[in-house]
């Protein structure tokens, strides 16, 4: 039987379990935790049971692959982060040039929506994203945009919004002679 942490008086937390909730909620496969980890997907599959108990070392490089750590992870006290403050947003680097994207929820675990600001000046555009899972979300707070998905182009105002399927290549660029900056919201 695996390692069981004692939590307080009549509180215990099974590892393998608690794991197992974590790699299922980052999306993970018993395999492709394993692969990031070095570790058997065998392995995985017996500390997930309870049939096994790793070492602190191995603990911290399986948490570490699930984006966490030993203090996070036995922590009792999990605190919903509900306000998120302007001069707390993180700018995306490497933007063609005319672009400003500031990741506007950054630090949160588990998230099934990545929101996003997009400040396009006329003529900038996005670069080209290939296809990938998820959907995504666009609402244009201010100017004209055109959104092209594959070849096919659909033009937007103020006001308007989007929502399609990830699976075609993607961009937006600013079609108007004004500032253009939407919300875009990647949805897992």
């Amino acid at each position: 039987m695996s390692t069981i942490v004692d939590k307080g008086v009549g509180n215990f937390v099974r590892i393998g379990e608690k794991l197992r909730k974590l790699r299922l909620s980052k999306g993970l496969t018993q395999e492709e935790l394993a692969e990031r980890t070095d570790l058997s997907r065998s392995f995985i599959s017996q500390l997930e049971s309870d049939k096994t108990s790793p070492s602190i070392d191995t603990l911290e490089r399986i948490l570490e692959a699930l984006g966490t750590d030993l203090k996070h992870f036995f922590s009792d006290v999990e605190e919903e982060r509900v306000v998120f403050k302007k001069e707390e947003r993180v700018p995306v680097y490497d933007e063609p040039e005319g672009v400003k994207s500031e990741i506007l929820m950054s630090g949160v675990e588990d998230k099934e929506i990545d929101p996003i600001l997009v400040t396009l000046e006329p003529g900038a555009q996005t670069e080209e994203e290939s296809y990938h899972e998820g959907s995504e979300f666009g609402f244009v707070i201010q100017g004209r945009i055109d959104l092209y998905l594959d070849d096919k182009r659909y033009r937007l105002k103020e006001g308007d919004c989007f929502y399609y399927k990830a699976d075609k290549k993607h961009y937006v660029k600013n079609s108007g002679k004004k500032k253009a900056v939407l919300l875009w919201i990647m949805i897992d």
